[in-house]
């Protein structure tokens, strides 16, 4: 059974998680939205196969489990690139002659016809990325290109700690955005953060080192990030943005936070802004704000992941610090 849908991603505001059970091929194959495809079952039994996935804007991301062993023959959109990666040991699946070890991950362009043969069992993870996003974010971000290296058809190897903990991301993904809208700025961070997981995942065997800057170089680009922050505190900057406003990358940008403050990047800019929003909310008279005033006026858009990350940093609720009495600056002085 073949399908043909030319669209990555359903155009729909609220991307939500959907999981489908098949029982035939035919119907698994049906299943996975906007490839062209034909399943064929190869060992003899009762077929089950299990599908979930969620597309955003610009990239689809699924879990695939199969209980017959299957030949499949795969086109992704020619916009299109599509990763792979096994999600447990069970069993061993080919990309055309080369298997696809636990150690590897498989990839394919768009608009090439391919084929994969998965054994009975088998469970894979799927990426597929608009290209021009995975270029983009390749440039701007990581200043190194994955692409060129996997070749035209095959695999790419990994290390097996790091894919561990991509497929957990990805089943998190999954798992915590299912039944949950997702806002336009929510899919985009959420895109992001897969992508940088992939680089990451293949920078130990595929990708170029991480540019080292010098010791005063690495402080100045701390004290850039921290500005740049503060200049836009209505808004959560994210380390893509940091990456092109200071022209590194992101792998360089998270050696220079770590060297430096001993903190991941992400971690420290939103400790940055709750440090803000807490003197604001320690600064406020009675009545004069609110908690979500203050938290919307930071960046801070979900209001109670604003309030378990600020807990989580100072022992308190941010309501029980608006609460507080505190007394202005010059009483403080004048003792």
């Amino acid at each position: 059974m073949t399908t043909n849908l030319s669209t990555l991603s359903p155009p729909t505001a609220a991307c939500r998680v959907e999981t489908s059970v098949a029982h035939d091929a035919d119907e698994q194959a049906r299943n996975l939205h906007g490839w062209t495809q034909t399943y064929d079952q190869l060992t003899a039994g009762r077929f089950v196969g299990r599908l979930t996935g969620l597309h955003l804007d610009d990239m689809h991301v699924f879990c695939e489990t199969t209980s017959q062993s299957l030949r499949q023959t795969c086109e992704v959109p020619s916009d299109a690139y599509w990763f792979g990666i096994p999600a447990g040991d069970e069993g061993t699946g080919r990309i055309g002659p080369q298997p696809i070890g636990r150690d590897s991950l498989a990839f394919q362009r768009g608009g090439v016809e391919f084929e994969l043969l998965t054994p009975g069992g088998y469970g894979i993870f799927g990426v597929v990325v608009r290209g021009e996003v995975l270029h983009r974010h390749a440039e701007a971000v990581e200043h190194a290109d994955l692409i060129d290296r996997a070749g035209q058809t095959g695999v790419i190897p990994i290390d097996t700690d790091h894919k561990a903990r991509f497929c957990a991301l990805l089943a998190g993904v999954l798992d915590d955005t299912a039944n949950a809208a997702l806002s336009e700025r929510a899919r985009r961070n959420l895109q992001t953060s897969v992508l940088s997981s992939l680089f990451d995942l293949c920078a130990s065997t595929s990708l170029e080192p991480v540019a080292i800057p010098a010791r005063p170089r690495r402080q100045w680009i701390v004290s850039e990030a921290r500005d740049y922050v503060l200049a836009n505190r209505d808004r959560p900057v994210g380390v893509p943005e940091l990456c092109e406003h200071l022209h590194v990358s992101r792998r360089t940008l998270q050696y220079c936070f770590q060297d430096v403050l001993g903190l991941a990047p992400a971690n420290y800019l939103r400790a940055i802004r709750l440090n803000g929003a807490r003197r604001e909310l320690c600064g406020a008279a009675p009545g004069e704000r609110t908690v979500q005033d203050v938290a919307a006026a930071w960046g801070f858009w979900h209001l109670s992941q604003f309030a378990t990350d600020y807990r989580k940093l100072f022992g308190v609720r941010p309501s029980e610090t608006l609460k507080t009495v505190h007394p202005p600056a010059s009483a403080l002085l004048a003792h």
